[in-house]
């Protein structure tokens, strides 16, 4: 009895092994979602390449602002698809006049390279110097981080002071962290997660007008933790919720029209 106990427990902790084995080796398929066909660019919209520091060609989605005043967002997108599910967005955004630069992440949208929060950072720094290499003065530059990309736009905008005019966040998180202990309690997080886009840990070091934009029926992103992350934000910061929004249907709600009151009331940081 005791030996078929004592083969059959280690029997269930080589299984687990194996499964948290698994998991470190495998969690960037839990956490990315990309499309990898490459996608035809809309009508009056340009594709271009982003040349990464790494050394990766990387497409690109650029709509020039239509004057010269307007604010420039560059667009970094969530987890899922690619730049091409964005497309109606992009052309919401150019109709109300404002540039967008929409680059996709490696391995998305025919792209080379494998997600990482590392390599998505390079992604947005090389969007970033290209918007500086057309002489759009920082001022005007609005980051715009969706979801995921929320995380990759903190960093951004932590990261390069005197570079950007806002920060705009639509469902964000505080951690990647925090989102897997909440999902996942069972699961070792702490030990395996690779990848964490600690957002709370960076948000405090951005120095330009910060606007949180929340769903209040997102079960994915909950809303207390969006607030908790613009709460550890520096002033000036607003908080938008759309109370009966889920996760991806802010737009549906009213998120462009919060965004642009927002970059209004912004604008001698921005244009």
């Amino acid at each position: 009895m005791l030996i078929e106990a004592a083969r059959a427990a280690t029997l269930l902790l080589a299984l687990a092994g194996l499964a948290l084995a698994a998991l470190w080796l495998w969690q960037d398929r839990l956490i990315y979602f990309p499309d990898r066909a490459r996608p035809d660019a809309p009508p009056g919209v340009t594709a271009l390449t982003l040349r990464t520091a790494d050394g990766l060609d990387l497409l690109a989605w650029w709509q020039p602002p239509a004057s010269p005043g307007q604010p420039v967002l560059l667009y970094l997108h969530g987890n899922g698809g690619h730049i091409g599910y964005r497309a109606e967005r992009l052309r919401a955004f150019a109709a109300r006049g404002w540039g967008v630069l929409m680059p996709a992440y490696r391995g998305y949208a025919g792209n080379p390279g494998r997600p990482s929060e590392a390599g998505l950072a390079l992604d947005a720094h090389a969007a970033l110097a290209w918007l500086g290499a057309q002489g759009v003065a920082p001022r005007r530059i609005a980051l715009w981080g969706e979801s995921l990309g929320s995380g990759v736009a903190v960093r951004l905008a932590a990261g390069t002071p005197g570079r950007v005019g806002a920060l705009l966040l639509e469902a964000p998180y505080t951690s990647l962290l925090d989102l897997a202990r909440l999902h996942h309690p069972l699961l070792p997080a702490r030990w395996l997660l690779r990848d964490r886009y600690d957002s709370l840990a960076r948000i405090g070091a951005v120095g330009v007008p910060v606007l949180v934009m929340i769903g209040g029926r997102d079960v994915l992103i909950p809303p207390a933790m969006s607030r908790r992350l613009a709460a550890a934000a520096r002033p000036p910061v607003e908080v938008w919720e759309a109370p009966l929004a889920g996760h991806d249907e802010l737009r549906a709600h009213g998120a462009i029209e919060a965004a642009a009151a927002f970059l209004d009331r912004a604008a001698q940081s921005i244009r």
